[in-house]
């Protein structure tokens, strides 16, 4: 048995054999020397393996916009890199003026474009190093004349273990027998992570060349919410998985039970859950699992995509969340892009501390035409269906009051602009914050009295706080929600809140986690919005508990001088409410 770990991309647990997918059968692409009365010859093969491969791209482009919907611009990106004006002079120079075959001259162009890509600080300009893959593949395979046999024609469930999978490979491939992917190369913001997570795939990847491990056959486990995989797993981790199983199974008719259910105290006390979303293809999967409607839908993964983000598509890819939700209220965040969801498309540049630098909304008020074109899509999509649709927006990062004013301000403008070009807009759409800079739950009562609502997002509220990166192995286990100084910022903001009457949500990953239910309901938190799946346990763990009891708890740990203490005080509680 071998474990190997990776990134944990998609979540979920699958089993099965593994089905080795390599780029091991590409043939060796060597320098031929032209003579000149071949060259016209030489670029007519060039010609049809241009168009070939561009007639291909639309057939998925196609299929794709039937199956996956805005994922479908994925492939518009593809045929714009594969007409890209200056690549296609420089393959065509190289060929009229070095006298080289057109084989070489596509795989040397491509490949240093793609190693000046990989070398890139930037993870988001790395990780669309795989579109540029794929487009010189595509025409290589047209030059030699090569059909590589597609993952369409699966015909038994699988774990695919690949170096890498290309976006149109996984929306081609026969997603009924593909239980699980296990991936060497890409981030969770690659276009194979966001489709595996749109499909329910359970995914992990940068696995570097772990998979180089992985035999045709053998049985694997993946563990896509850890990041982990299991090659022949012994005894032991199969019953262990096993038993995971059948509690997933448990859980799903449990779920099926208590789904439309209110999420009720047993003393009446009422909470709203939501889902976080990435894209608008998870919306089924958040109403399948009984969300109230979307707390957190991150549109900086439609500028990450590839796509072209004008105002007609993000309107578009807002209003199919909206309509799809019907009366339920969305909660839209403005891009939070910078940091480590950068891309060189928009200016992005080598940042020596990307976390700490031009990210949220600090990039959105530095670019405010590219912003006021979202805040247009975000305004009009308040009225999709001719009235208000309970659309909320949500501001990343604030810090500070002058960013939130100078966000407002160009709120304004833009609603003038929905007038001047004669939309229909929401005029009274309501706008809040996240609350994930220390310095924000500082002056929570300054910014409520700017503020619709508070959203707290506890990942970057942790990290900030607590002075730690949570990628990094070294310090991670430092990203502790219990810590006294969290415990306080938390408290600070629900308080400020309540103080001037609005309410609090939590989008981050402590709302979904079980332990923590008791704890946020006796702090006063008022909404949850989480990873779908989660949904279920959190409403069956509110459903088990009465307020008292949950406020004696917060009290206890708001009291609380360490973290040790906080999680001891907060485990004993849980074993006594048999909740543990």
């Amino acid at each position: 048995m071998v474990k190997i770990n990776g990134l944990a991309a998609s979540p979920g647990i699958a089993a099965g054999k593994a089905f080795l997918y390599l780029d091991d059968n590409f043939p060796e692409i060597k320098q031929i020397p032209l003579n000149k009365d071949n060259i016209e010859h030489e670029l007519e093969r060039l010609n049809m393996a241009h168009k070939a491969a561009k007639s291909e791209l639309e057939a998925i482009h196609k299929k794709a916009l039937e199956e996956a919907g805005e994922q479908a611009e994925i492939f518009m990106a593809h045929i714009s890199m594969l007409d890209d004006p200056e690549i296609k002079e420089q393959v065509v120079h190289r060929i009229k003026n070095s006298l080289e075959n057109a084989e070489w001259v596509i795989w040397d162009i491509y490949q240093t474009l793609l190693k000046m890509m990989l070398e890139s600080p930037d993870p988001m300009f790395r990780e669309r190093a795989a579109d540029i893959n794929e487009i010189s593949r595509r025409l290589l395979n047209k030059l030699f004349n090569i059909e590589r046999k597609t993952l369409a024609e699966l015909d038994s469930d699988v774990i695919i273990a690949a170096n890498d999978l290309l976006p149109s490979e996984i929306l081609a491939m026969n997603r009924k027998h593909v239980k699980g992917l296990v991936i060497n190369q890409g981030g969770l913001t690659s276009h194979t992570a966001i489709l595996a997570r749109a499909f329910n795939i359970p995914a992990v990847m940068g696995l570097s060349s772990s998979v180089s491990e992985i035999q045709n056959n053998d049985d694997l486990i993946v563990d896509g919410s850890k990041g982990e995989v299991i090659i022949n797993p012994d005894r032991a981790n199969i019953k262990k998985y096993y038993e995971i199983s059948l509690k997933f199974s448990k859980d799903l008719e449990e779920m099926e039970k208590i789904k439309n259910l209110p999420a009720q105290t047993k003393d009446g006390m009422t909470f709203v859950l939501k889902a976080n979303i990435e894209i608008p293809d998870e919306v089924e999967k958040a109403l399948y699992f009984g969300a109230e409607g979307i707390g957190l839908y991150r549109s900086e993964f439609l500028f990450l995509s590839g796509a072209n983000a004008e105002e007609e598509f993000q309107y578009n890819a807002y209003s199919r969340v909206i309509k799809a939700m019907g009366e339920l209220p969305v909660t839209i965040r403005t891009m939070d892009l910078g940091g480590d969801k950068g891309t060189a498309d928009l200016n992005f540049t080598d940042e020596k501390n990307p976390l700490l630098g031009w990210r949220g909304i600090r990039f959105s008020l530095a670019q405010p035409e590219f912003f006021k074109t979202q805040l247009r899509a975000l305004l009009r999509a308040g009225k999709v269906n001719g009235k208000n649709n309970n659309v909320k927006i949500m501001f990343p990062l604030v810090s500070g009051i002058e960013e939130l004013n100078s966000a407002l301000i160009l709120l304004e403008e833009a609603k003038a602009e929905c007038k001047k070009n004669g939309h229909d807009y929401s005029e009274n759409i309501e706008t809040g914050i996240m609350i994930e800079v220390p310095a924000a739950a500082m002056i929570s009562d300054v910014l409520a009295e700017k503020s619709s609502f508070f959203s707290i997002g506890t990942n970057d509220l942790l990290q900030y706080s607590i002075a730690i990166d949570r990628d990094n192995e070294k310090v991670n286990y430092l990203a502790e929600p219990l810590h006294p100084a969290i415990i306080r910022l938390l408290k600070m903001t629900i308080d400020a809140a309540h103080k001037r009457g609005i309410k609090t949500a939590m989008c981050g990953e402590m709302a979904g986690d079980p332990d923590l239910t008791a704890l946020l309901l006796g702090m006063g938190l008022d909404e949850f919005s989480m990873n779908a799946a989660s949904i279920p346990s959190i409403k069956n763990n509110i459903r088990r508990l009465e307020m008292q009891s949950c406020k004696d708890l917060a009290a206890n740990i708001i009291a609380g001088k360490s973290t040790k203490e906080n999680f001891s005080i907060n485990e004993t509680w849980l074993r006594e409410k048999g909740l543990k």
